[in-house]
């Protein structure tokens, strides 16, 4: 692949064909492709903005009838939180890449200079700008529903780790034991500003309990609570035995 900086964008007719999308309406797909920063340096051009918040309410939909019918038994708050993991904007900008749309953004010379084809946040938008597109281009929610749900399968199985957090386990390990609350601490930060990796402890009464590094210190944080979760099970430096951790 040419080097991402300098190569030419990636025509919409182009990307339609790639994606398979049949798209009607090159102009929305075009649109849906178009950053604000390109829109302010080319008059007559409209971004991707509007079509980004109509996307996001036909995810938002799609995923939760998803959610509700692949999940039959699981209880409303569990279902909220599978939702909310499959349209963050981290879980959407890695369906963007599968789909590989950088090629095709339409940029603005400083978004385009500092790597914006590789930032989650402008990746998952237009992620959603896409949604938004091809709903009005086909006027038919099932066919959107068709496009959308293998995004949805292939992480479904992730999803599922997710929904017991870390922290919240690990907060509520170290209150009944009356440890006190974990406090997350970033010890360190790397790589450039649009793919930073963040390296986070987790500390109980001075004394670190577990490391994590991620994409963001969320992330992070997490991956550290995991950490002091499976070294607490795997280690008798408190007498307190694994029968104080909730099933």
């Amino acid at each position: 692949m040419p080097n991402s900086n300098k190569r030419d964008v990636e025509p919409a007719s182009s990307l339609n064909e790639r994606l398979g999308l049949s798209f009607s309406n090159l102009s929305l797909l075009t649109r849906a492709l178009t950053h604000r920063s390109y829109a302010n340096e080319h008059e007559e051009v409209e971004d991707n903005e509007r079509l980004e918040f109509l996307g996001d309410a036909v995810l938002d939909f799609i995923v939760g009838e998803w959610a509700y019918h692949r999940f039959p038994e699981m209880p409303e708050g569990d279902l909220t939180k599978v939702r909310s993991s499959l349209v963050r904007n981290e879980r959407l900008a890695e369906f963007a890449r599968k789909l590989d749309i950088a090629p095709a953004l339409r940029l603005g010379h400083g978004e385009k200079t500092s790597g914006g084809h590789k930032k989650d946040n402008l990746l998952g938008s237009t992620f959603e700008a896409l949604v938004g597109a091809y709903y009005l281009d086909k006027q038919n929610l099932e066919e959107v529903k068709r496009f959308i749900k293998p995004f949805l399968e292939s992480v479904y199985i992730s999803i599922l780790d997710e929904l017991h957090d870390p922290k919240s386990d690990y907060q509520e390990l170290t209150q009944s034991l009356k440890l006190g609350t974990p406090y997350y601490r970033v010890a360190n930060t790397s790589g450039p500003d649009h793919a930073r990796t963040f390296e986070v402890e987790v500390i109980i009464a001075g004394e670190v309990k577990g490391r994590g590094s991620g994409s963001s210190k969320s992330a992070a944080e997490h991956a550290a609570a995991k950490d002091a979760l499976e070294k607490f099970l795997n280690t008798n430096d408190t007498k307190a035995t694994k029968e104080n951790l909730k099933p």
